[in-house]
């Protein structure tokens, strides 16, 4: 984990020098990721110019669940969200390079190409959620107030884990960066939106199968005080880290098995 760690942050730090090089191209490209996953929230503004609530939701609480949403989201893109290039490294045989560095593979890939100009989302993500936080009806309260930070470390930490389950996928289907988005960048959409609008065996699926639900919907409910998907208990709410910390083993184990399947592109 250690050798691991150390080699990601210098793979990273190598990239931020090269970023920063061209400081005026970072800062375009900054201000068009801004820009361009600000559309998410301008579409759902334009809902509310023609109804009062989605869901029986109101603005500043589908504001509050998309902050949360994209803020998760953004720090594991951040962070990782050049995982979904391993199907075409796969594919033209250039993970072979990786695999004689002597550095772990996964760290590599993580950090290949560091795209800082993902701060946008991130920024985005965050006003959003700092305007639902003051407009927004809640009851604060210290527990409430503590599962805030918790609820988007664990959030980012779940998604870290998607991005990691979907590159092991990459494997086996080799180019299939598409059907990892559909899960990564498809469900941050879907949670930016209450579960009150879709059905209950999509919010099942998102519960008990790709517990995305843990991200934002389960301990929002509770910030909230709104009543739980599915009727389940108030402990859920608590339990993200918990849920993060499975994630990530599976998605280690499914990692470890991909890696070991590897043959290269036998071309």
């Amino acid at each position: 984990m250690a050798e691991g760690l150390r080699a990601y942050g210098l793979i990273v730090a190598m990239w931020i020098r090269s970023t920063m090089a061209y400081r005026a191209s970072f800062v375009m490209t900054t201000v068009g990721n801004f820009a361009a996953t600000s559309l998410d929230f301008v579409a759902i503004l334009l809902m509310f110019s023609r109804v009062e609530a989605l869901g029986g939701y109101a603005l500043p609480e589908i504001a509050f669940l998309y902050g949360l949403s994209s803020v998760a989201f953004g720090l594991a893109d951040l962070a990782i969200g050049s995982m979904d290039r391993l199907g075409r490294r796969v594919r033209d045989g250039t993970l072979d390079t990786l695999l004689v560095r002597p550095a772990p593979v996964l760290a590599q890939v993580a950090a290949d190409r560091f795209g800082l100009r993902r701060l946008g989302r991130v920024t985005q993500g965050a006003l959003v959620l700092g305007y639902a936080l003051t407009t927004v009806d809640i009851d604060w309260t210290p527990l409430k107030v503590l599962l805030m930070p918790v609820m988007l470390l664990s959030g980012a930490v779940i998604f870290c884990a998607v991005f990691v389950g979907g590159a092991a996928f990459q494997f086996v289907a080799q180019d299939a960066s598409e059907v990892q988005n559909a899960f990564t960048y498809g469900g941050t959409t879907l949670l930016q939106y209450p579960p009150t609008v879709f059905g209950k065996e999509l919010v099942r699926g998102v519960t008990f199968v790709l517990p995305l639900a843990f991200v934002n919907w389960l301990p929002a409910s509770y910030v909230l005080g709104r009543p739980y998907p599915l009727d389940l208990p108030t402990w859920v709410a608590f339990s993200p880290p918990l849920v993060a910390v499975g994630c990530c083993a599976l998605a280690g184990m499914a990692w470890r098995a991909g890696l070991k399947s590897y043959r290269s592109t036998g071309s």
